[in-house]
């Protein structure tokens, strides 16, 4: 199974997906992102600038990751989703849940 585009930026592991996130691509950001908490990273940004479409299966694959990192004491946030992302977090309120911030490098600070 392949993995998308990670790295670390201080303390938090960057999960950078490309194209959709839909249906198809949702089960591997899931895994990827369970993985990743089991294996010690609590603090995780996924970076959405080069997402260009997402639907449920991709909000939840998001909101799993954020589960899993919360109940392992950290945190998952969103960094610079594209207009149509932001738009469906947007409509379905999600914004309300999954911190966004302009760039996946200034996620945690502050934190």
């Amino acid at each position: 199974m392949s993995h998308y585009e990670t790295r670390q930026v201080g303390t938090s592991t960057v999960v950078q997906p490309t194209g959709r996130l839909n249906m198809v691509a949702a089960p591997r950001l899931r895994e990827q992102l369970r993985d990743l908490v089991e294996n010690g990273s609590h603090r995780l940004v996924v970076d959405l600038s080069t997402t260009d479409f997402i639907d449920s299966s991709g909000l939840g694959a998001l909101v799993s990751g954020l589960k899993a990192a919360r109940q392992a004491g950290g945190d998952l946030r969103i960094a610079a989703p594209t207009a149509q992302v932001q738009s469906v977090l947007a409509l379905t309120r999600l914004d309300r849940v999954l911190t966004t911030h302009d760039s996946a490098d200034v996620a945690f600070d502050g934190d």
